[in-house]
C-alpha cells in the first residue's frame, strides 16, 4: 500500500507545530516554505549593521500558554526559556519614576491584590475586579474592551491597557473584550503558576525553529525551503494538486494538505474564504550595548513610546505594538527618541549605541470584534484540505500560543480524517 502523505504549505510556526505533531507517524509529511528559511514572523537573523544575530520581533510566552510549551517540550528545547522563578513583572512609569512588581501568587485565589507590595501603586483590592466584569461581559457579547474596561484609573493605565496592548496588538478604544478575555481565562484566571513571563534567551530560531527542524529530520520528514506554492487545483470537493511552478504534486485519494500562510497568500490559494481585513503593525528596536547587572530581563514602561524592555545578553530590545503611526517616520529619528527612553528607564548614561528598527507592517490582524468574526475555521469545503494560522479562528489573539495551537489543531484534523 502507498503510504499517504501530508503536505504542509507554510514553515512558520503554525507550519513546524502540525509538522511536528505528525512526523513520525503514519503518513509521509512534507513540509514546504516560500523562503530560503523557516520560522516566518518568529525567526532569528544575522544583522550586519550590529554585528550579531537578532530576532526579527519580540516575543513573550507566559507559563500558563500550554500549546507553545507542549511543542517546546515536544522538540527538546524547553531550557531556552529563561525568566524569574514565579510571576513577577517590573514596571517603570517614565512621566513620574516610580517603580514597582507585578507580583501575583501562584494559586487562582487571588490574594496577592489584597498586597501593596504585590499589586500596582494606587490601586485597591477593588480595581482587579474589572476581570470579573470582563470574563462575564465577553460571554454576552463582544464589545471593545474599553467600553467593558470603563475606568480610566492606575489599574488601567498602569496594567490593563499594558497588558492588553502587549497581548492584542490593538488599542483597547476597538480591541475585542472576548478575545481579552480569552487570554485571561488562559493566564491571570489561574493564577501566576501560568504568568510566569518567559523569553528566549538565545534567540526565537534557537528556540522554536532549529530544534524543530533537526526534530523533523529526524523522524523522516522532508523540508523543502525556496519552494513557493502558486496555486492549488481543485476536483471533486478536493485538493487535486499543488502547483509550485517549476514542478507541481498530485494528491492521490489518500494524500492531504495543510495551508499554513498567510491571510493574503491563502486567499489566492482558496477563492472565497474569509479573512480578517484590518492589520496592525509591530516596531521593535535592537540596540547593541553591554548590559548592566543590575537590570531585569524584562520591563514594562508605561507612559512612554516604549512599551517592553527586553535584556538579551548583547543588546537590549524594545517593543511598540499597535505601531501603526510610527510607520512613516524616519528609522534614525525614531533611534534617537526610542533610545531617550530607554536610557531614561534603565539608567543607562550613553549617547545612542549601534541600532537596527524593523517595522513589520502587517504584524497581527487587528484584534477588533469585526475583524474576529472574519477569521475562518480550520476546516475548509475541501475533504483533504485545512487551515493553520495565528489568524484562523482559535479564540485567541495572533500570538505565538494561537499560532502553535492552531498548528496543533490542523494535525488533529488531518489525523483523524480516513
Amino acid at each position: 500500500m502507498k503510504c499517504a502523505t501530508v503536505h504542509i504549505i507554510g514553515a512558520g510556526l503554525s507550519g513546524l507545530a502540525a509538522a511536528v505533531r505528525l512526523a513520525g507517524g503514519p503518513q509521509k509529511v512534507v513540509l514546504h516554505e516560500a523562503a530560503r528559511q523557516a520560522g516566518g514572523r518568529c525567526r532569528s537573523y544575522f544583522d550586519p549593521s550590529l554585528g550579531m544575530t537578532i530576532d526579527n520581533g519580540n516575543h513573550l510566552l507566559l507559563s500558563g500558554n500550554r500549546h507553545a510549551l507542549a511543542y517546546l517540550d515536544a522538540i527538546g528545547s524547553l531550557d531556552q526559556l529563561a525568566g524569574p522563578p514565579g510571576a513577577d513583572f517590573a514596571f517603570a512609569d517614565l512621566a513620574t519614576g516610580e517603580r514597582w512588581r507585578l507580583r501575583p501568587n501562584s494559586g487562582p485565589l487571588p490574594w496577592w491584590i489584597f498586597s501593596k507590595d504585590r499589586r500596582v501603586p494606587g490601586t485597591s483590592p477593588r480595581d482587579y475586579l474589572a476581570l470579573i466584569r470582563l470574563l462575564a461581559r465577553a460571554r454576552r457579547e463582544d464589545l471593545p474592551l474599553s467600553e467593558v474596561l470603563q475606568d480610566r484609573g492606575p489599574a488601567y493605565e498602569r496594567l490593563w491597557r499594558p497588558f492588553f496592548l502587549a497581548a492584542l496588538n490593538t488599542d483597547p478604544a476597538e480591541a475585542s473584550c472576548r478575545l481579552a478575555a480569552a487570554v485571561v481565562r488562559e493566564t491571570l484566571a489561574k493564577g501566576g503558576r501560568a504568568c510566569r513571563p518567559l523569553i528566549a534567551a538565545h534567540g526565537l530560531s534557537a528556540a522554536f525553529v532549529k530544534p524543530a527542524l533537526a526534530y523533523l529530520a529526524r523522524r523522516g520528514a522532508v523540508f523543502l525551503p525556496d519552494h513557493r506554492l502558486r496555486a492549488i487545483e481543485f476536483a471533486k470537493g478536493r485538493a487535486a494538486a499543488l502547483d509550485f511552478g517549476s514542478d507541481a504534486v498530485r494528491l492521490d485519494e489518500a494524500s492531504k494538505a495543510i495551508l499554513a500562510v498567510p491571510p493574503s497568500a491563502t486567499e489566492s490559494l482558496v477563492p472565497g474564504l474569509p479573512a480578517p481585513r484590518s492589520y496592525r503593525a509591530i516596531l521593535n528596536a535592537h540596540f547593541k550595548i553591554a548590559l548592566p547587572k543590575s537590570l531585569p530581563p524584562l520591563l514594562g514602561v508605561v507612559n512612554g513610546t516604549i512599551e517592553w524592555v527586553f535584556a538579551f545578553q548583547d543588546r537590549l530590545s524594545v517593543t511598540v505594538s499597535a505601531a501603526d503611526r510610527f510607520l512613516n517616520s524616519g528609522r534614525e529619528e525614531l533611534a534617537a527618541r526610542l533610545w531617550a527612553e530607554v536610557a531614561k528607564v534603565t539608567q543607562i548614561e550613553m549617547p545612542l549605541p549601534p541600532w537596527q528598527i524593523i517595522k513589520e507592517k502587517r504584524a497581527t490582524f487587528a484584534a477588533a470584534a469585526g475583524e474576529d468574526a472574519r477569521r475562518p475555521d480550520a476546516r475548509t469545503a475541501y475533504s483533504n484540505l485545512v487551515l493553520a494560522g495565528d489568524w484562523t479562528a482559535t479564540g485567541l489573539p495572533a500570538t505565538i500560543e494561537g499560532a502553535i495551537q492552531s498548528g496543533h489543531r490542523a494535525a488533529e484534523l488531518i489525523a483523524s480524517m480516513q
